[in-house]
């Protein structure tokens, strides 16, 4: 995730309070200190860094914090808040017109933020709240634009409205109110041209397209690698248009992610949502409050559940979970809970998620090499028989070469894979439950392969 640094950073400065029976002034403003080195790194702004130490400071050195019973946790408690503050508190949704009427919403950003594919990603979103979503084509200068929007339209099952690169982006606009009001569409998704950087043509395209028509929403998307530059294009947009919230993209890779942390403090606009990866499912409604929790490594159990309902088939976990009643565990439900953790965002994705895996690291895991052998573990299934994965009491040395051989890896690796088979098979007899009674769709993550 975009914070590992981070996070790895600020456990260790609170590993260290934690340590202290009791805290003195010094002990805190020395905390600190490392806090606000760990945000400058990450490329937090300067001014927001500044007074969000400043506001820590005030609240943790008093009477109740520096004389409780535990003043150290209560630092960690002040820090969370105030991160949670920092990004906005509230968790801000797309804001839409009452009623029938229609909603017209204009992406804009630079070129390489992901825009396009954002648009798409956000009227997939839509669609599943009962919007009837329209996207309109108006990028007219970047080759293969319009014909990329159609294809993660046609992906998502939603309609594009297209004039082709030929038309003036506010003409097309104008045009796509109209085909939207007549095809009874209740939100219009604009996506307009980026540029490499701000220049005024663009500028003054993107107010002619608010002045021919009535746009609702102006959305910014900006890539969080690109660190403090995220923060100076979203200023930059809103001085010029006005922006209505923002998108966070690319936070799923190796950033210091410092945009997330500054936005909304520079620009006093909300992230509506944070892109995590470039599948079209892959986009996150940004919670202020689980994104601090999983910076400062306290995990976002909310967001994985939420990930398990949305992605889990309900029909396959319950089969599942009746096999392994019955202790018919095999290695075809070994493949399908495999299945089920990539549909989640993988194993890095979810460790993430969890408790006490700051930034999905942890020192005896590597996340990047449990990913490989979760991928030789697929390969080594893939070279059984359906008869063999049907029933493991099947193999002998004959039948592991062979496995071996067709997967590409050495026959030692087979005998550990059936080794740990047979470990689970025992844990899953001995716990039948695990993967559902109560929690339903939640216990699938205790048939996780990792």
């Amino acid at each position: 995730m975009a914070f590992d640094s981070l996070s790895q950073k600020l456990q260790n400065v609170f590993k260290n309070l934690r340590s202290k029976g009791r805290l003195t002034e010094e002990d805190v403003k020395t905390a600190l200190k490392e806090v606000k080195m760990a945000l400058l790194e990450a490329d937090v702004n300067f001014r927001v860094v500044k007074q969000f130490v400043k506001d820590v400071q005030e609240r943790a050195i008093g009477q109740d914090v520096m004389n409780g019973l535990n003043p150290g946790q209560m630092v960690i408690k002040i820090v969370n808040e105030e991160m949670i503050r920092l990004m906005g508190s509230e968790t801000t949704e797309i804001a839409f017109r009452p009623g029938k009427e229609l909603t017209v919403i204009m992406m804009v950003g630079l070129q390489g933020a992901g825009k396009t594919t954002t648009t798409a990603k956000i009227a997939g979103k839509l669609k599943t709240k009962g919007k009837k979503t329209l996207l309109a084509a108006c990028d007219v200068y970047r080759p293969a634009a319009i014909e990329q929007l159609q294809i993660n339209g046609e992906k998502q099952g939603v309609a594009v409205f297209s004039m082709g690169d030929k038309n003036k982006p506010a003409d097309i606009a104008k045009a796509a109110v109209e085909y939207a009001k007549k095809n009874d569409c209740n939100v219009l998704i604009i996506d307009t041209a980026g540029r490499l950087h701000v220049d005024e043509d663009m500028m003054a395209e993107l107010v002619e397209i608010k002045q021919a028509v009535d746009v609702f929403q102006t959305i910014l998307v900006v890539d969080a690698m690109t660190g403090q530059d995220a923060v100076n294009v979203a200023s930059t947009f809103n001085d010029k248009i006005g922006i209505d919230g923002v998108v966070l993209t690319k936070l799923d890779g190796d950033t210091r992610g410092g945009a997330a942390l500054s936005i909304r403090a520079v620009t006093g606009k909300p992230i509506l949502y944070a892109g995590m990866g470039e599948k079209l499912s892959d986009l996150e409604q940004f919670y202020p409050d689980r994104m601090a929790s999983r910076i400062l490594g306290m995990g976002d159990v909310l967001t994985m559940i939420e990930k398990a309902q949305e992605n889990i088939d309900e029909e396959k976990a319950k089969e599942l979970e009746q096999k392994m009643r019955k202790n018919e565990f095999d290695f075809d439900m070994y493949l399908e809970s495999m299945s089920q953790m990539k549909k989640m965002g993988g194993l890095s994705s979810l460790m993430g998620m969890m408790p006490g895996l700051g930034g999905g690291k942890m020192p005896e895991i590597d996340t990047d090499e449990a990913e490989k052998n979760l991928k030789r573990v697929e390969a080594i299934i893939h070279s059984m028989t359906p008869s063999e994965r049907k029933n493991p009491n099947l193999m002998n040395p004959s039948r592991k070469n062979r496995i071996a051989k067709g997967a590409g890896v050495d026959v030692a690796e087979v005998n550990r894979l059936m080794k740990q088979f047979e470990q689970m098979k025992k844990m899953m007899k001995q716990m039948p439950g695990m993967m559902g009674g109560k929690r339903g769709k939640r216990g699938m993550f205790k048939g996780l392969p990792f």
